[in-house]
């Protein structure tokens, strides 16, 4: 592997549905997933780049769901993810003061809020990335990003879907096109970990 080099000024972690209802529900080997990602937070933190959640919440009612969108349509009709009933961040990874909580309406964390503003005012050009889905949120939010030319590295080992051969396909082939895919320990060395 090639040395990685990362402006940490320049840079934030993005933690991505991870959310007690979402691991639970879509991650397997949760425990190993949590305490990969706990780790990396703590590096992350320590090493002094921004930390930022993306979160799925709606208000009630669910005004942001147009009947079109079969998704969450299922996420209304079941009736998930309102207010504070089901959105909390998992404990195992939760957010500490000064880290970033951006919710989201959509499965990517661009569409409809104010991610792209928030690295934009803080001069972030390298999103490192891991969530829950990998065939969800990553992959939207990859693609977005990708074509906002952000500079990306996904952490291989703190994703996870139910689909082990989505999972697979997306990291070996789909997003090494546009991003850097490592470990979480690859990661945690080049912060100095």
């Amino acid at each position: 592997m090639a040395e990685l080099s990362i402006d940490r000024a320049r840079c934030a972690v993005l933690i991505m549905d991870y959310q007690a209802a979402v691991v639970e529900g879509f991650a397997t080997e949760p425990q190993a997933l949590l305490e990969r990602a706990a780790a990396v937070l703590a590096h992350a933190r320590r090493a002094g780049f921004k930390v930022i959640y993306i979160v799925v919440k709606f208000r009630p009612g669910y005004p942001e769901v147009s009947p079109r969108n079969v998704n969450f349509n299922a996420v209304r009709q079941a009736g998930r993810f309102i207010a504070e009933a089901g959105t909390e961040v998992h404990p195992a990874v939760a957010p500490e003061p000064g880290d970033i909580i951006v919710i989201k309406h959509r499965v990517g964390a661009f569409a409809g809020t104010d991610l792209d503003q928030i690295l934009c005012a803080n001069d972030i050009e390298t999103l490192v990335m891991f969530g829950v889905a990998t065939s969800g949120v990553v992959l939207s939010t990859l693609r977005h990003a990708a074509d906002a030319d952000y500079r990306l590295i996904v952490l291989s080992d703190c994703c996870s879907d139910r689909d082990p051969e989505v999972h697979r396909v997306l990291l070996e082939k789909v997003f090494p096109r546009q991003a850097r895919v490592i470990t979480a320990a690859e990661f945690i060395a080049a912060v100095g970990g």
